[in-house]
This record gives C-alpha cells, sequence and structure tokens, in this order.
C-alpha cells in the first residue's frame, strides 16, 4: 500500500553521533534536540508554526521529559504541535515514523515534526519508594547500565540474546569479524571527499553547546569516538562471554546524538521538498517478536510484514539498511530472507557508528533515503530489532515526483 504521509526531500538531518561520555555528555538529549531541529527548520526556511503533530522518541529520560513533545515543540518554535512522546527501545525511530505516518492517514494533519534523540551518557539513577519494604527501604535503578545488563523477562543480558542465536544458527565469530571489515569498508565510503555522503543530511559542522545554551563550548566535525576494525585487530579478541562468538569488535557501542525527519500530506510535501523532482512515499510498516532471549531473531518476522503491507518483496528492494547491535544480525537476517549480506548499509550502520537507542533507526532511514536518491530511486527498506526480543521493519520508495511516481 501507499500511504497519505511523505517525506519531503532533504526535510530530515541528524547530528553527528557522539560517543558515550563524550562532547554531547553534558546536554539534556531533548534540550539538545530542539535546539537542533530549530536551527535546521530555519536553514530550510520551514515555518515551525505550521506544524499541527509532533511526535518524540527517546529511550532515556532527561529532567523535565515529562512534559514530552508539547515542551519540545515549544522550545523549537511549534506552539500549535500536539503529540505523543514514544520509548520503544531500538525500535523508537520506527515507531515513531509509524504514528506520524498515521495521524496523517486518517486526516488529523497535515504536517508533521518527528524527533527522536537520546544520551546514554550520565543516564539517570532512579529510586523507587517501598513504604513496606524492610526498614522502609526502595529499590533502585541505574536507567542506563541495569537495562543493558537485564532483560527482566528473562534475566538474561542483551550479548545474551546475540549469543543464542549465534548457537542455534550456528554463526562463528569469523563470520561475524568478516561482516565488521564489510561495514568499516563502507562506513569508510560515507567519509570520502571530505564525507561528502554524510553532509547530505548530517549537521555538520555542528557547534556544542554549554548545557545552559546561551555559548558555544566546542564543535563536532562528523561522528566522535569511532574505532575502524582492522582484520588484525579484530583477531586478537576474545569473545565477551566465556565459550562464546561475540567479540567487542562484532558489537556496537553506546553513543549519544539526535535526528529528525518531516512528514506532510504529498501537496505540503512538494512546497517543503528541497527538490520537487524527487518523491519519497511510505509503504509499509512490520513488527515482530522472536522468543524469550533470541532477539536478533525478530527481524526477520517484522522484515515479512513490512513487505507484505508494502506487497513487495525482498528481491525489489535496491538497498537495505539494518540497526546492527550485533554482526550476526546482518548475517541472520542475510540467511533467511536471501539478501547479500555485503549489500546492505552501503554507506554505515550503527554497528560502526554508535547507538544512542532513540535516533539510531531515524538516522539509518535517513541514510537509506539518500542512497536511494543517489541510484537515481526505487525500494527500500530498513530493519531492526529491540529489546524485549522485538523488531520493526519500514518499507519506502524514493521516485520521480514530476510523473507522480
Amino acid at each position: 500500500m501507499s500511504y497519505k504521509a511523505e517525506i519531503p526531500y532533504k526535510a530530515y538531518w541528524s547530528t553527528p553521533f557522539a560517543k558515550w561520555q563524550g562532547s554531547l555528555a553534558h546536554l539534556s538529549s531533548v534540550e539538545l534536540a530542539a535546539y537542533v531541529a530549530k536551527g535546521q527548520l530555519a536553514e530550510r526556511k520551514i515555518e515551525a508554526e505550521q506544524f499541527e503533530f509532533g511526535v518524540l522518541g527517546f529511550s532515556v529520560p532527561q529532567k523535565h521529559s515529562f512534559y514530552g513533545l508539547p515542551w519540545l515543540a515549544a522550545m523549537v518554535g511549534a506552539n500549535r504541535a500536539v503529540g505523543p512522546t514514544i520509548g520503544q527501545a531500538c525500535a523508537t525511530s520506527v515507531r515513531v515514523l509509524s504514528t506520524g505516518t498515521q495521524e496523517i492517514e486518517t486526516g488529523n494533519a497535515d504536517t508533521a515534526l518527528l524527533v527522536t534523540c537520546d544520551r546514554t551518557s550520565n543516564g539517570p539513577h532512579l529510586y523507587y519508594p517501598n513504604p513496606r519494604g524492610p526498614g522502609g527501604t526502595g529499590a533502585h535503578e541505574d536507567w542506563v547500565m541495569d537495562n543493558f545488563s537485564c532483560d527482566p523477562n528473562g534475566g538474561h543480558a542483551m550479548i545474551n540474546t546475540a549469543e543464542n542465536v549465534a548457537a542455534k544458527h550456528a554463526i562463528t565469530t569469523e563470520e561475524q569479524h568478516d561482516v565488521v571489515m564489510c561495514r568499516t569498508e563502507q562506513y569508510s565510503a560515507a567519509l570520502r571527499d571530505e564525507r561528502a555522503f554524510q553532509k547530505c543530511y548530517m549537521v555538520s559542522s555542528m557547534d556544542i553547546p554549554t548545557a545552559n545554551f546561551r555559548k558555544t563550548a566546542g564543535v563536532l566535525d562528523g561522528d566522535e569516538g569511532i574505532t575502524l576494525s582492522t582484520v588484525e585487530g579484530l583477531a586478537r579478541l576474545r569473545p565477551v562471554v566465556e565459550g562464546g562468538t561475540v567479540t567487542f569488535g562484532g558489537q556496537t557501542h553506546p553513543a549519544d546524538g539526535n535526528a529528525s525527519i518531516i512528514l506532510a500530506t504529498a501537496d505540503k510535501a512538494r512546497e517543503m521538498s528541497a527538490d520537487k523532482n524527487i518523491r519519497i512515499k511510505i509503504l509499509g510498516f512490520g513488527s515482530g517478536r522472536a522468543e524469550k532471549g533470541y532477539m536478533p531473531e525478530a527481524i526477520v518476522p517484522a522484515a515479512r510484514r513490512a513487505l507484505a503491507a508494502s506487497g513487495l518483496t525482498i528481491g525489489d528492494m535496491v538497498a537495505i539498511n539494518s540497526h546492527n547491535p550485533f554482526a550476526l544480525n546482518d548475517i541472520y537476517f542475510s540467511r533467511e530472507m536471501g539478501f547479500d549480506v555485503a549489500k546492505m548499509n552501503n554507506y554505515g550502520c550503527s554497528l560502526i557508528w554508535g547507538h544512542p537507542q532513540g535516533p539510531t533507526g531515524m538516522r539509518s532511514i535517513i541514510e537509506l533515503i539518500e542512497e536511494l536518491v543517489q541510484r537515481g530511486g526505487g525500494y527500500g527498506m530498513f530493519e531492526g530489532c529491540a529489546a524485549g526480543d522485538t523488531a520493526m521493519a519500514v518499507v519506502i520508495h524514493v521516485g520521480d515526483g514530476s510523473k507522480g511516481l
């Protein structure tokens, strides 16, 4: 199918992603996202007041984030915008995109500002009172670290889900490292010609504000804290889990950043587009859930449902991007779906540039759009797993707007 909501060409952006406890660690992720969005809207001469609807997506709470989308919209200048605040771990971006798409589909809005952000650095430490506990003592939680290390549904860490899938499907460390090297080369392609590909969508150079957003503390030129693997370096690594297969080189790293996309009806999208001859349509969404403790497997049912909703097959896809917290995610997807693993993520992925969680998928969808434009159009898919053994996927099409495609 084809939804009414479209993505105006170039009406999207992403910050560089910064390493954990790096250059963005002192900033509220919500306030930074609003700061960036306000500047990017002004740069594109898009009036913030026109937005009737918005969605804010994040997975790590920040001070005042109880006020969610209305607070962010006010900081941006979109004072008419209403909408929800959504968190679905690593699937937050696709869920945000789906929510905005449905709002336009039902006729409740003709424009939507979708903002995703997260700061895994300096995560909150929460205390849950329990007056009836021993001595009135409550429970406490380190939001980021504790949830990395324990899924309450099974008591296992994220990496254990990867090892479960590796064991079940006989995915070796060597296969994973081969994918890491492939992904490293693909990311390097995005850095060529002074980062020409990334500059198609990334805020560059990005001023880093002080915590009160009144002064500039520095400048971020591209992603921060990237480790580009080598064959020799990977060979020296040992699995993180004793007897396992996944090394530190075969998994992503936590990061900070934000990414946003604008949605609109066809007429509104054409008005906001940087090139009216490029039309970006949303064709279908899919979600899936795997057996407890097998999170990477959820990407396949999600992808199949997105393809079914779009009336397409995997063979119709010109490009596929993935959120790959583990290199083995792409191996499993390739085997099950019959898509060459070396032809996925042609300009980068979260395995290399890191994982701020909420905005991870949004950046990857933006990169998918830019790749399809460079290829002259066609169908593309993004898929990625998320905490709780779940996943989401979306299929898009880039066509010639002058021909109504």
